[in-house]
C-alpha cells in the first residue's frame, strides 16, 4: 500500500523526470535518421552502410534492455534510470568528435546501451506510481514525450543543421547529462518496488518466471509483437528523411517535409492514451496497427507530393499511437518482482526487430528495390501484430473502486 504523502509529492517530478528523458533520447533517434541522409553524401556511404547506423544503434538497445530491466527489479528503478540516461548523455556527445564512420558506429552501440537501458525502466517507474486505472494512460503520455523529442529533432535538422552541421546537433543531444546528475539529487523509488525489495529472485530466476505458466502466453505475445512493432518502426522512420531524398527531394526540402509529418505523432499519442481507459488497450493496439499498417502502404505508393505527405502524417500519428500503448500494454502484464525485467524483455525482442529493420530497408534500396514492395513488407508486418494481439494477447485495463475515486486528489495527474 504506497503513501498518500509519498505518492502525492513524488509524481509529477518521476513523471516529469522520465518524460524528459524519453524527449532527449527521441531526439537522438530522431536525429540519426536525419544525419544518416547527410553523413551518405558526406562519407559516401553505401546504403547497406547506412542501415547499419541504425541497426548498430538496436544492437546496443537489445543488450541495454536486458541487463537494464533484470538490475532495475534488484537495485532500484531510479539508480538504473540514471545510470542509463548518462551513459546515453556522454556517449552521445563524443559521437559528435567521430572522424571515420568505424568510431561512429561504436559510440552509436554504447549509445544504444544507455537508450535500450532508460526506456523500459521509466515506463516502469512511472507505472509503479500511479493508480491501476490510470495505469495505461500515463505510460502512453510519458511515450509521448518521444514525439516532443522528435519534433525537437526535426526542428534542429530544419534550422540548425544547414548552418551548423551534423555535429552540432549531436552535441546538443549529450544534453541529458544535466537530468542525470538532477536525478542524482533523490528521486524516489516506487513503492512497489520498496514493499517488495526484501523477496527480490535472482535476475535468472526472474527470466524464468516470464516463462511460467502464469506469464507464458503473455511473454509469447510481446515478444511477437514488440518484434514486429520495431522492425517496422526502425525500418521505416530512421529511413524517412533517407527516402524523402532518394524520391528525388532535396536534402533540406525533405526535413522540411518530414518535420510537417513529424507534427502528428503528439496527436496521435494523446488519442491513443484517451482511448487506452475507455474502451481497451487491445482495441487500440489492433485499430491503430491496422490503421498504420494502410498508412505505410499509402505513403509507400503515392505518386503525388500530397499523397505523400498525407500518408506520412497519418503513419505517424497511428504509429507513435501504438508504440505508446505497446508500453503501457507491456507494464500490465506483469506483478512488480518481475514487471522491469519483463517490460526489459520485451524490448529486447523488439530490438532484434530493431536491427533488421534499417538493415532489410539498407539492402533493397540498394538493390533497386521498389517503395510499393518495401512498405507493403511493413503493411503485412502491421498486421502479424495486430492478429498477434488479437489471438494471443487479453485485455488489462483495470477499473477504480468507488473507494479509490473518493480518495483521489483530483488534481495530481
Amino acid at each position: 500500500m504506497r503513501s498518500k504523502n509519498t505518492k502525492d509529492v513524488s509524481f509529477p517530478k518521476i513523471f516529469v523526470i522520465s518524460g524528459l528523458s524519453w524527449v532527449f533520447d527521441a531526439m537522438d533517434v530522431g536525429l540519426i535518421s536525419f544525419i544518416a541522409a547527410a553523413l551518405i553524401g558526406e562519407w559516401h556511404l553505401t546504403p547497406q552502410q547506412a542501415g547499419w547506423i541504425g541497426s548498430i544503434n538496436a544492437i546496443g538497445m537489445l543488450i541495454g534492455a536486458v541487463i537494464a530491466g533484470s538490475l532495475a527489479d534488484r537495485i532500484g528503478r531510479n539508480k538504473v534510470l540514471m545510470y542509463t540516461v548518462l551513459l546515453f548523455a556522454v556517449t552521445s556527445g563524443l559521437s559528435a568528435l567521430a572522424l571515420t564512420f568505424s568510431v561512429f558506429l561504436i559510440l552509436r552501440f554504447f549509445i544504444g546501451l544507455g537508450l535500450g537501458g532508460e526506456l523500459p525502466v521509466a515506463s516502469t517507474l512511472v507505472s509503479e506510481n500511479v493508480p491501476d486505472y490510470k495505469r495505461g494512460r500515463m505510460v502512453v503520455l510519458l511515450e509521448s514525450f518521444w514525439a516532443v523529442g522528435w519534433i525537437v529533432s526535426a526542428v534542429i535538422a530544419y534550422f540548425i543543421m544547414p548552418v551548423w552541421g551534423w555535429r552540432a546537433a549531436l552535441i546538443i543531444g549529450a544534453l541529458p547529462a544535466f537530468l542525470a546528475i538532477y536525478m542524482r539529487r533523490g528521486l524516489p523509488d516506487s513503492p512497489a518496488f520498496k514493499a517488495s525489495i526484501k523477496q527480490k529472485n535472482t535476475i535468472l530466476e526472474n527470466m524464468k518466471t516470464l516463462w511460467s505458466r502464469k506469464y507464458a502466453r503473455s511473454t509469447l505475445m510481446l515478444w511477437i509483437l514488440w518484434l514486429f512493432v520495431m522492425f517496422s518502426y526502425h525500418g521505416m522512420f530512421l529511413w524517412l528523411p533517407s527516402m524523402m531524398v532518394l524520391k528525388g527531394f532535396g536534402l533540406i526540402k525533405s526535413f522540411g517535409y518530414v518535420l510537417l509529418m513529424t507534427l502528428t505523432q503528439l496527436p496521435g499519442f494523446f488519442s491513443a492514451a484517451w482511448l487506452v481507459e475507455k474502451v481497451g488497450r487491445k482495441f487500440v493496439l489492433i485499430s491503430y496497427l491496422v490503421m498504420a499498417a494502410f498508412s505505410a502502404f499509402i505513403f509507400g505508393t503515392a505518386e503525388s507530393l500530397p499523397t505523400l505527405i498525407g500518408g506520412g502524417m497519418a503513419l505517424s500519428f497511428f504509429y507513435l499511437g501504438v508504440t505508446g500503448t505497446t508500453y503501457a500494454y507491456t507494464t500490465d502484464q506483469y506483478e512488480t518482482d518481475v514487471r522491469a525485467t519483463g517490460s526489459g524483455m520485451a524490448n529486447a525482442a523488439g530490438r532484434i526487430g530493431a536491427i533488421a529493420g534499417p538493415l532489410v530497408v539498407g539492402y533493397l534500396v540498394a538493390a533497386k528495390v521498389s517503395f510499393t514492395i518495401i512498405f507493403s513488407i511493413f503493411f503485412i508486418s502491421c498486421i502479424i501484430a495486430a492478429l498477434n494481439v488479437l489471438l494471443l494477447g487479453k485485455e488489462t485495463r483495470a477499473r477504480k473502486t468507488i473507494e479509490e475515486e473518493k480518495a483521489e486528489p483530483k488534481a495530481l495527474y
